[in-house]
């Protein structure tokens, strides 16, 4: 992926930023990429020699990283916690991999923990992908160490958190870290939900090894206020997210080819083409 330094950051600045130690370990998919969409993770991995970045982009997940090693040094010498630990199980003949921030162990199941560097926003509007992530965390602590989960929580360190307005009252969040407890799903919920997300990135990997097509997906909000792209996805009907990358449009659509569809004044969606572009 080529990186730019329009602001022209020192180097050392720009290193600091743009270093990635990420490995999802040895794994056909991990969590993250599981519970997003195939078509946006195929079209990624395509593209990544064309999709351009700039180093200052880096910023808030370097800040993340740097917040969960803070975090993990805390814990060390806890006998009752584990932290930031892989995990894999194999489904459908796919190897599924997710690094869990932090376990509580107690005699009556695990605490799962993640923590998040996020906006107030997410916490005063519930985040669906939040839920998902952790029951397939939880849904790997069952089948990997074959240990019940009791709980799952969102630590959130809130970046943009203002004291003035906490004061204020009402549903702004009173603490610049919060605790957000996500509800448990079933154990038999997890299981389809996992199994039926392995089979839907097999099913779209295997269209575009052989017939060099992606699924169309449901309507989801991801290149700015213009336009909305497809999005599969199982249950009830998704609200739309804004999902700006950059400069206005998500980097895995700068440059991909297929549908897309353009908001009208009224609010209706019409059909039209994208084009490879080298940058939006």
């Amino acid at each position: 992926m080529p990186v730019s330094n329009r602001f022209n950051l020192p180097e050392v600045v720009v290193k600091a930023l743009t270093v990635d130690t990420y490995s999802r370990g040895n794994s056909d998919i991990s969590i993250t990429t599981l519970i997003d969409s195939p078509r946006i993770g195929i079209l990624q991995k395509e593209h990544d020699g064309e999709i351009e970045q700039d180093a200052v982009d880096f910023l808030w997940s370097r800040f993340g990283t740097s917040v969960h090693n803070m975090f993990e040094s805390a814990a060390e010498g806890d006998d009752t916690c584990i932290s930031e630990e892989r995990l894999f199980n194999d489904v459908q003949g796919w190897t599924v991999s997710g690094a869990i921030d932090l376990q509580h162990v107690e005699p009556d199941g695990v605490i799962v923990s993640d923590y998040k560097v996020t906006s107030v926003w997410s916490v005063i509007y519930d985040k669906v992908e939040w839920h998902r992530q952790l029951n397939c965390y939880a849904w790997l602590v069952r089948h990997a160490k074959q240990l019940p989960v009791k709980q799952l929580r969102i630590i959130a360190i809130l970046r943009d958190w203002q004291r003035r307005k906490a004061e204020e009252g009402g549903n702004y969040p009173e603490s610049p870290i919060m605790i957000v407890d996500i509800p448990l799903w079933s154990d038999g919920e997890q299981d389809k939900y996992v199994d039926t997300r392995v089979r839907m990135h097999q099913s779209a990997h295997g269209s575009w090894a052989f017939d060099n097509e992606l699924p169309l997906l449901l309507r989801e909000r991801a290149m700015g206020k213009a336009y909305d792209v497809c999005r599969e996805e199982e249950g009830p009907r998704p609200r739309h997210q804004d999902s700006r990358h950059g400069r206005g449009c998500h980097p895995a659509l700068r440059t991909a080819g297929g549908r897309a569809l353009r908001r009208g004044a009224q609010g209706k969606c019409h059909a039209v083409r994208t084009k490879l572009v080298p940058r939006c």
